[in-house]
């Protein structure tokens, strides 16, 4: 008898199931569960998104250090290269050299002018 009440306590309980997940109890919720749906697809797009955005900003970060290695590299040879030995042994081919006689100062005369004024 014992084992007969378990059976029907089962039974009862799938049937409990059953009515739970009906035709018409889906019918009123269909709705809802759209709505789910629908959030899940928009936590899944964000979730690409976002990853695809941290990408692009690791290989824009990647892409700024370059440049800024680049920018030193090139700062240094122009430093190296404006030093007054090294414009010399540039301008050298050429037929350029240093001038070794001091520069002359120009010196502006004025002359006084006499202004009349008009009465």
């Amino acid at each position: 008898m014992a084992e007969e009440s378990n059976i029907g306590k089962k039974g009862s309980a799938a049937r409990a199931v059953g009515d739970l997940l009906n035709y018409r109890w889906m019918l009123r919720n269909i709705r809802f569960f759209l709505f789910l749906a629908a959030l899940a697809v928009l936590y899944i797009a964000n979730g690409h998104m976002s990853d695809n955005r941290v990408r692009k900003i690791n290989d824009t970060g990647r892409r700024l250090k370059d440049l800024q290695y680049e920018y030193k590299t090139l700062k240094s040879e122009i430093m190296f290269k404006s030093r007054e030995s090294e414009m010399v042994k540039a301008a050298a081919p050429l037929g350029l050299v240093l001038d070794t006689t001091a520069p002359y100062k120009i010196q502006l005369i004025s002359r006084n002018k006499e202004v009349r004024l008009k009465n």
